[in-house]
């Protein structure tokens, strides 16, 4: 049972496969048949769909009552509503947060929010070396959270520089393949707005461990989560010179429409940010529009990135639906039928629990 939901869950177990939706339990929004992307490899279980109704979504529980936020938090906006929709799914997930930086006490009450906001799991990353360890113990305290761990492509240059990228590199499988929770390895990538990528040792680091990520991920079956800031072209390059994992996700996806088409055509998701929500951020919502929505995951990053309009205080998973309230009004999406989409393809990224 997931904390504070009302939802039964069912963990993965280390020989369980993906769920899969049940035959026919293709998606439509506002009539039209959403598993079909024109021509796109459709990831997962979307591209075996024929047509069918979204089932209706439930709300389980409370709004929210009774609950006090840490101090500087926004408030629990209207929830998201939950809904098995047809194949177990248990609501919206945060793809992407840090949770590492608070107490424990702090985490539970962000959980609790969270939940009442129609939020009630979340995958949490770790990608220095005390959060790597902290999310191996925070997969385990909590049930709502899955975890995700690697070295950060800034973090690489330092690491390589002081021999010690090959050690961290097989400390992040040694927690994957140790900890059934840990079913995502990432966040890793290319990043040259912080590094120096006219270092040429420092590029170099930062490739390896990219390359050294995917093969982690293909290794262990995990699903990969990329970190691309100001990178696409050279990110793109690797995935397709290394080949890519069965299941990748672009964090904080901040490209273009046309990247964003190339993703779909090779079956890759988009987590997008509460950025998606900023006034001027037309390129990532006409990335939002150029593909079919089950490639689109949701996240917070928090606690960076809050949505519009509480930018400036810190961002948490309960303050995920103001994101998905653009991205349906983007997509002209009944709201409850956007939040069974992301369910479902959340579930097939990580599994059930």
């Amino acid at each position: 049972m997931t904390r504070g939901s009302g939802l039964q869950v069912t963990p993965l177990g280390a020989d369980s496969g993906p769920i899969r939706p049940a035959d026919g339990a293709g998606i439509r929004a506002k009539g039209r048949n959403v598993a079909s992307g024109g021509g796109s490899r459709l990831p997962g279980p979307w591209g075996l769909m024929q047509g069918g109704g979204v089932a209706e979504i439930h709300d389980h529980g409370g709004v929210g009552a009774g609950l006090e936020l840490p101090e500087g938090y926004p408030p629990v906006p209207e929830p998201l509503t939950l809904g098995p929709a047809g194949s177990g799914v248990g609501g919206v997930v945060d793809d992407h947060t840090h949770l590492d930086h608070l107490d424990d006490a702090t985490v539970d009450r962000l959980l609790a929010a969270a939940a009442a906001a129609g939020v009630p799991r979340a995958v949490q990353i770790g990608c220095d070396a005390a959060a790597r360890t902290w999310t191996d113990r925070a997969v385990r305290r909590w049930p709502q959270l899955l975890g995700g761990v690697a070295v950060h492509p800034n973090e690489a240059p330092e690491l390589a520089r002081a021999g010690q990228l090959d050690a961290a590199l097989a400390e992040v499988e040694r927690l994957v393949t140790g900890n059934d929770r840990i079913r995502v390895v990432g966040e890793t990538g290319l990043d040259s707005f912080r590094t120096d990528w006219d270092d040429d040792d420092a590029r170099r680091a930062q490739l390896d461990s990219f390359a050294a990520h995917i093969a982690i991920a293909k290794r262990t079956g995990r699903t990969l989560q990329i970190h691309d800031r100001d990178a696409h072209t050279e990110v793109l390059d690797v995935l397709r010179a290394e080949g890519a994992p069965d299941r990748v996700v672009f964090h904080c996806f901040s490209g273009d429409a046309a990247m964003a088409k190339v993703c779909a055509d090779n079956g890759w998701y988009l987590s997008i940010a509460g950025t998606v929500t900023f006034k001027n951020n037309h390129v990532l919502r006409e990335a939002v529009r150029a593909v079919p929505p089950v490639i689109l995951q949701v996240e917070t990053d928090a606690p960076y990135l809050t949505p519009v309009p509480y930018r400036g205080r810190p961002n948490a998973s309960h303050l995920v639906p103001l994101t998905v309230r653009v991205i349906a009004e983007e997509l002209r999406h009944d709201v409850s039928e956007l939040v069974g989409i992301l369910g479902l393809s959340s579930e097939y990224l990580y599994g059930q629990w």
